[in-house]
Formats: C-alpha cells, sequence, structure tokens
C-alpha cells in the first residue's frame, strides 16, 4: 500500500476508485446522487476519504454488483446493516469478480490492480467505467506500460473466460476490445501532415482480423511523433503491395496472429520491393508481427516479441535510414 494510502486524512478520490476497482466518475456519481460522500468536508475541492467512508463505498459496490438498483444500494449503505447483504444475497446475480475456475470472474494471478478493476468493470459491461480506466491507465503509466500489464492481461483472462465458457461471455470480450480501441486512439496526438517524411505501414496479412496488438504499435507510434498508415484487418495481398508502391514507407509491420495466416513468401515479396532512381533503389524494413510467425524465422526479417520491442527496431530503423540502398 503507498504511503498516500496511510495518510490520516484519508484517501484521495482517485485512490478510493483504484481500491473499488471502478472509476473515478463513479465514486463522484455516488456522491451527487446518492449522498455517499466524505462524513467530514475539508477545504478546497479535493476531498478525502476516511475508512468509514470507504467502507461505505465498499457496501454500495458489492450491492450495485449484487443487482440491487442503485438507490436503493445507496440507502443500504448508508444504514450499514447486515440486512443488506441479506437482500444483495436475493438479488438477480451479476457477473461478479469470483475468483475461481468456476465463477463468473476473471483469473488474473498477481497482476496489477487496475487490471482487476478492469476486469470487473467489463464483466458489469460497465462502459464509463471500462473508459475511465483505460485513460487512467493510459495517462498513470504510460502508453506502452499500461498495453503491456494492464490491458494485455485483462484482454487475456477475457479472452480464456469465454473459450472455458462456451463463448459466454463473448460480450465482454467485444466491449472491452472496442473501449481499448477508442483509449489508444485517444492517448495519442495526431502528427501534423508533412512533418516527417519517413513512415511505417500497419496491415493485418489477408485472412487475419485481430488488429489491437497493432492498434496499440500506431498509437505508440503516433504518441512519438512518428507517422503511420493504418490498413487494419485482412488486407488483400494486392491491396498491400499497391499501398507499398504508392507510399514507399521506411518500414512496414505484417501482424498475424495464427500460423495459418502468416503468409512468409507475401513478407518475402514486399521486403523486396524497391523504388527510386538507378543507383539509389530503396526497399523497406519489413516486420513480422504476432504470434502467427513463430517458428522459423523469415530470413532477414526482424520478428520483435512484443510492443516495447517492435517500437525500439521501428524507432531506431525510421531515426536512421530504414529506406536502405538496393546494393545491384
Amino acid at each position: 500500500m503507498s504511503s498516500s494510502e496511510h495518510d490520516p486524512a484519508g484517501l484521495s478520490t482517485g485512490a478510493v476508485a483504484r481500491r473499488l476497482g471502478v472509476a473515478p466518475t463513479t465514486v463522484r456519481s455516488w456522491d451527487q446522487r446518492y449522498g455517499l460522500g466524505p462524513d467530514v468536508h475539508t477545504r478546497g475541492k479535493h476531498r478525502r476519504w476516511t475508512a468509514t467512508d470507504i467502507a461505505r463505498l465498499e457496501r454500495m459496490s458489492a450491492l450495485t454488483m449484487a443487482g440491487v438498483p442503485p438507490a436503493e444500494a445507496a440507502r443500504l449503505a448508508r444504514d450499514g446493516r447486515p440486512s443488506d447483504m441479506a437482500l444483495a444475497a436475493r438479488a438477480p446475480a451479476r457477473p461478479a469478480p469470483a475468483r475461481s475456475p468456476s465463477g463468473t470472474g476473471l483469473r488474473l494471478g498477481d497482476a496489477r490492480r487496475e487490471c482487476k478493476g478492469l476486469a470487473r468493470a467489463a464483466l458489469r459491461l460497465d462502459a464509463a467505467s471500462v473508459d475511465d480506466l483505460l485513460t487512467a491507465a493510459i495517462d498513470e503509466y504510460g502508453l506502452v506500460t499500461a498495453w503491456q500489464e494492464v490491458i494485455t492481461p485483462t484482454l487475456q483472462a477475457v479472452g480464456r473466460k469465454w473459450e472455458s465458457s462456451g463463448e459466454k461471455y463473448v460480450e465482454v470480450e467485444h466491449l472491452l476490445s472496442w473501449h481499448v480501441v477508442g483509449a489508444l486512439r485517444r492517448s495519442a496526438p495526431r502528427v501534423p501532415s508533412g512533418q516527417a517524411a519517413a513512415t511505417t505501414l500497419l496491415a493485418c496479412v489477408p485472412g487475419e482480423i485481430h488488429t489491437l496488438p497493432l492498434e496499440a504499435l500506431a498509437a505508440a507510434l503516433t504518441e512519438r511523433g512518428l507517422p503511420v498508415r493504418m490498413f487494419g484487418a485482412a488486407m488483400p495481398a494486392e491491396a498491400l503491395v499497391q499501398a507499398v508502391r504508392r507510399t514507399g514507407p521506411a518500414a512496414i509491420g505484417l501482424w498475424a496472429q495464427s500460423r495459418s495466416t502468416a503468409s512468409r513468401p507475401l513478407a518475402q515479396h514486399v521486403a523486396a520491393m524497391t523504388w527510386g532512381v538507378r543507383g539509389a533503389r530503396r526497399h523497406p524494413l519489413v516486420l513480422t508481427l504476432g504470434p502467427g510467425w513463430a517458428g522459423p524465422s523469415v530470413p532477414g526479417l526482424p520478428r520483435p516479441s512484443g510492443l516495447a520491442e517492435a517500437l525500439a527496431v521501428l524507432e531506431t530503423a525510421i531515426s536512421g535510414d530504414a529506406r536502405r540502398p538496393v546494393t545491384r
């Protein structure tokens, strides 16, 4: 627990939200709508929550997750009576963050606390909280760390859940994925037109529909001021070749989630493409991205193991001369 959580004056709203696994806006809403704010008001606009205040919010969170309507849950949370848990047990069940494999929760092990809060919000299909928690994680840790240590573990846990439940929780994965894309795109400022000549082209190979890792890479490149063209899912081979010819990118990232879609001939063909005047012709650096490229590597083409490594390879290539002269 951080030193701020030992503060005798109480916790901030953000710290309370992280502890409960909800968005700060949810805590503020409970205060404004249902009078569940701190008992003691301090000067200034930053409220502090004591152990008593937090216990009341924990009851509110437990009751709403059990299916009790918010207004009734707030009344019971303020009363603090043991009967509130009995009422919650009789309420219609909602997905709750159980830890056992047979429960409705997600197995996250010793993942960051933000993962567990994000998972709980996704299971509740609480779109506003999912959005707020994703934005908070990216703001606090930066895009790359948030992707690797918060977003990816939660997405993987959701995937394992619906796979082991007969695809019962597909709606949870769809909602979480959609909001992850939105958070990634919001996090990176737009690179002004013409700011940099070198570009990166990102695309999924034909037949591949998993785009989230490429979305993360595109956002990370844009965050660093490196322009990128993102072509998304299942890029037809001929369309990919035409896009490369038209744009002459410094680097190309080809994503394949499964071995059945990873086309080594296509990657080699794109890597061999050239453009420019005779004597100074150039070709792109091609990265084979994703688990589909596992196994024998494509000769001469790097296969970064994750977002941070892919970003480092691209930054180095683009800052130097990725479009290497062809000696022929």
